[in-house]
């Protein structure tokens, strides 16, 4: 049976289990029902699966045929994140959230059900390939660094790939569209806070304290001029102040002021120069002024840089592959972050974003606002599942064979 044609048949039930997935959503790291949801579905079609690896991630490894001629046993990674948001969803349709202050707001429920596709179609339908791949399902990639908990629990080591890919939808690209640039994808994303510890008094009586807030936005501002005096202007970066907290009463000086905030930048060096910079800010117009401060920068995930040669033959599969309209490499990187960047410091490869739509799929029983990510009105299109499979099966089975697909 030709590979499209079964696709057309199973689409409605890829598409069930990814109703089923949004119905119930589970946080970073409590991913144990869509877990086991994937673990027996690639048990069911004969894969190898290993469970708990990063905690509650799950890999299937599809053996293929044996090369003749290579002493090298060629493999593939392909990724799906399976954790949703602390977000109470507003659509009323049937397969919404049934958790409370939980929900599939970025289109993970599609990532996982269109890579069970995918290793259902490679798995079953006979098609030869000279190698492995490796169906990586990870947890915790909002925010909990879920790709990198893998990694230090051996996924590359007791799994060996020559290449890792990974696809996001996308809402604003077009229905049977991809996007996919060489280099920076993603920006880093990484946090700050800085504590201003002045001197209380009476709100009437300033000199007899040290105001933390007129310091703390004098900081934010100069923070601020990091950007655009310090940073080189070709070199995009952003710094976010987000927060910033002081006092109790209206009449009274705090003694305390926080601030936090993130900072994104595509280069590490960038990042280093406004780390170094924004601590030495805080430390001395603390100082100037008399006040302490107390500063601390967590840096949580690297910029996502995909990898020339493999974004190059993705996007020579994906603009062949059937249904595809056009493939964009020219659309711009953006300042959001995303942990597949730790797969791609360690293993070349790249990462695609799959147009979602403008929003036309949604029909009675959604929520108000636009269809984009992180939205409490958020639905993955069902529509781009198939042509999200076609696209995963095709890339498998070129880079395994070097050539075109095979069937028998």
């Amino acid at each position: 049976m030709k590979t499209n044609s079964i696709i057309e048949q199973k689409t409605a039930e890829w598409i069930d289990i990814r109703r089923d997935i949004h119905a119930h959503p589970e946080l970073r790291f409590e991913e144990i029902r869509t877990a086991g949801l994937v673990a027996d579905r690639l048990r069911a079609l004969g894969l190898e699966v290993t469970e708990g690896v990063g905690k509650t991630g799950v890999v299937g490894l599809l053996r293929g045929h044996k090369s003749s001629t290579s002493t090298h046993r060629k493999a593939i990674g392909l990724r799906a994140d399976m954790d949703a948001l602390p977000i109470q969803e507003k659509n009323l349709f049937p397969h919404a959230s049934t958790f409370k202050g939980k929900m599939h707001a970025c289109g993970h429920d599609g990532h996982v059900a269109m890579l069970l596709g995918a290793a259902e179609v490679l798995a079953t339908q006979k098609l030869h390939f000279e190698g492995d791949v490796v169906f990586i399902f990870q947890p915790a990639e909002e925010g909990g660094a879920g790709a990198q908990r893998m990694i230090e629990d051996g996924l590359f080591v007791r799994f060996p790939v020559d290449a890792v890919f990974a696809m996001h939808n996308w809402p604003g690209l077009p229905v049977g569209t991809f996007a996919v640039r060489k280099g920076p994808m993603m920006a880093s994303s990484n946090e700050f806070e800085l504590t201003i510890k002045g001197k209380g008094a009476h709100a009437a009586m300033p000199h007899l304290g040290i105001d933390p807030v007129p310091i703390a936005c004098q900081i934010i501002l100069a923070f601020q001029q990091l950007i655009s005096r310090v940073r080189n202007p070709l070199d995009p970066a952003v710094i976010s102040v987000t927060q910033i907290n002081a006092g109790d009463a209206i009449n009274v000086i705090p003694e305390f002021a926080t601030l936090a905030g993130t900072v994104r930048t595509f280069k590490e060096e960038t990042l280093d120069l406004i780390e170094a910079q924004m601590g030495q800010i805080a430390q001395h117009l603390c100082a100037s002024f008399g006040a302490q401060s107390d500063f601390s920068f967590n840096r949580r995930y690297p910029p996502l840089i995909n990898d020339s040669g493999a974004t190059t033959f993705i996007q020579r599969v994906l603009v062949g592959l059937e249904g595809v309209d056009q493939v964009y490499d020219d659309l711009d990187p953006t300042m959001g972050a995303e942990d597949f960047a730790f797969m791609l410091k360690v293993k070349p490869g790249s990462y695609v974003w799959l147009g979602n739509g403008d929003g036309d799929h949604r029909a009675a029983g959604h929520g108000l606002g636009p269809c984009m990510l992180h939205n409490p009105s958020y639905d993955f299109n069902d529509e781009v599942l198939s042509l999200g499979v076609r696209a995963w099966v095709a890339l498998g089975l070129e880079f395994l064979n070097g050539g075109a697909q095979k069937e028998q």
